[in-house]
């Protein structure tokens, strides 16, 4: 008999989400995450785009509120991180770094992470100037300069939350335009703090033992230029999160799930939602849209057995 009749891996908007659906069912779900309060979303300081949420929410407060409602409608966290998944017989088995656990189905939500520039000495200086998160890390460098790598909607919503911080921002983007949000765009663009470098690529990250600078290159012209910066916040985009399935699933060329509309992956009683999932929007309410799918897809899939 398995431990579970659903377990869920991640703690994500669509791992809590999926769990919340799951519980609100009659099953009984578990949530396995690190930290179960929302993910990478809670170092998202002003939410603008989940609907109800007018004047915004930020995701310290936003993820631990899904955490709380997931909970109070029976469903069980623990914090734990899924290393392994793995069909056991007609069940599945979640492993942890503590425990091997069944369930009759499993969501797997594990969400992303960022993707690197790819530049020698990035990892050593990770941590020494170098970050993926602006609300975390943007008061250690104020009255300075810093520059911003990327042009999606992740890049341009960090740009905006250094406004709070007194810096000055280089915007170094590689597209010819900004590819996040016209709304988020628009207010980078009228920003004076923000110097916009389009058609840029980072070509060396520059300083001694920590982040001084950048050598850059311009796309169109091919001149190179240095930039001196005390900071780097890199989104350039998101890598899944999907090593765990190595085996039971063929993942596409960037790592992530195939699922139908329904959430449902090519192995029965297997679901996944959110970031992991191919043709993700990438967004915190889609997320949770895949998860309430994927939750609605597994009760009917257990119904059936």
């Amino acid at each position: 008999m398995a431990d579970y009749e659903i377990v869920v891996a991640g703690g994500g908007p669509a791992g809590l989400t999926a769990a919340l659906f799951a519980a609100r069912h009659g099953h009984a779900a578990l949530v396995v995450d690190p930290l179960c309060m929302g993910g990478a979303i809670l170092n998202t300081q002003r939410i603008e785009d989940v609907p109800g949420f007018p004047e915004g929410v930020s995701g310290f407060e936003f993820g631990p509120r899904l955490q709380e409602q997931a909970a109070n409608a029976g469903a069980t966290v623990e914090p734990a991180e899924a290393s392994r998944i793995e069909r056991r017989g007609d069940d599945w088995c979640v492993a942890t770094d503590s425990r091997e656990i069944t369930a009759c189905a499993v969501i797997v939500a594990t969400g992303s992470r960022p993707r690197k520039l790819g530049l020698p000495r990035e990892e050593e200086l990770e941590g020494k100037g170098l970050s993926h998160c602006a609300s975390c890390d943007g008061p250690l460098f104020r009255g300075q300069a810093v520059a911003m790598v990327g042009g999606g909607d992740s890049a341009l919503l960090e740009t905006l939350e250094l406004e709070g911080h007194d810096v000055r921002v280089v915007l170094v983007n590689a597209g010819d335009a900004f590819s996040g949000q016209e709304t988020y765009a628009r207010r980078v663009l009228e920003a004076p703090y923000v110097d916009v470098r389009q058609r840029t690529s980072v070509e060396e990250i520059l300083g001694d033992g920590r982040v001084e600078g950048l050598r850059l290159r311009d796309l169109g012209s091919g001149e190179p230029s240095t930039v001196e910066v005390a900071g780097l916040f890199v989104h350039i985009g998101r890598l899944p999160n999907t090593e765990m399935l190595d085996g039971p699933l063929t993942l596409d060329e960037t790592g992530r799930v195939a699922t139908d509309a329904w959430m449902r992956t090519e192995q029965p009683g297997l679901f996944a939602a959110g970031d992991v999932r191919a043709d993700s929007a990438g967004q915190a309410v889609t997320a949770a849209g895949d998860g309430a799918t994927a939750a609605i897809a597994a009760h009917r899939y257990l119904a059936k057995r």
